[in-house]
């Protein structure tokens, strides 16, 4: 289920739009989450990742960044990820072309709030079951949601750790990792390299060792 979806400028974190699941349908307290949206948004800058899974406990924020602004959903943990990204791609997608020129010049929080119709629309069919069944033929521009960077939001808004900070550690873990396996796959051919060496010598000196006692 998406529980919650914020539309804010990248900026200065200015709320642009948001549509929140009333809490009586959801059956949880948002005030919490809320809280922790207005921290992240404020949090953002131009160095910050285009896609990032925020765990929450059982909960996940997604959030997606084009053109300068930022479309982040809050969703239970169960909730696919390729279909939460999928939903972001579609509001960006709708946003931009009714207000992108309008998003730079706007000074009021919420400026767009009548966005929040379109979101309501969006959100029911993606969190319709025929939608879900559907996953596969989701059109999205995603490649592989898997090499989405994933943190945690008590280490982004807690500890003050920058998102542009943990994408590093993530690039760099990456790095270590690729290094790692051309490291390994060095040493795997240089072992084969050794085997055959070893092979052929003993298939030499045996030749020779024929040759010279019966012939």
């Amino acid at each position: 289920m998406i529980l919650l979806t914020v539309v804010a400028r990248v900026a200065d974190g200015l709320p642009l739009a948001a549509s929140i699941q009333e809490d009586e349908q959801s059956g949880k307290d948002l005030q919490q989450y809320q809280n922790q949206v207005k921290q992240l948004c404020r949090k953002l800058n131009a160095q910050s990742p285009d896609r990032c899974t925020l765990e929450a406990g059982d909960m996940n924020f997604h959030f997606l960044i084009a053109q300068g602004v930022c479309y982040l959903s809050l969703c239970e943990a169960s909730f696919p990820k390729k279909m939460a990204f999928a939903y972001l791609e579609d509001l960006h997608n709708e946003f931009y072309d009714q207000y992108g020129r309008r998003v730079p010049t706007v000074t009021r929080p919420y400026s767009f709030i009548e966005f929040d119709t379109y979101i309501q629309k969006k959100k029911k069919s993606y969190v319709d079951s025929r939608a879900r069944r559907n996953l596969g033929s989701i059109n999205t521009e995603l490649q592989d949601v898997q090499r989405i960077m994933v943190a945690n939001i008590e280490e982004v808004l807690q500890r003050g750790e920058a998102l542009s900070a943990i994408e590093t550690k993530a690039t760099n873990l990456a790095s270590l990792s690729k290094k790692y396996r051309s490291d390994a796959k060095y040493l795997n051919t240089r072992s084969t390299y050794a085997k055959v060496a070893a092979v052929a010598v003993f298939f030499i000196t045996l030749i020779v060792y024929v040759r010279f006692w019966w012939l």
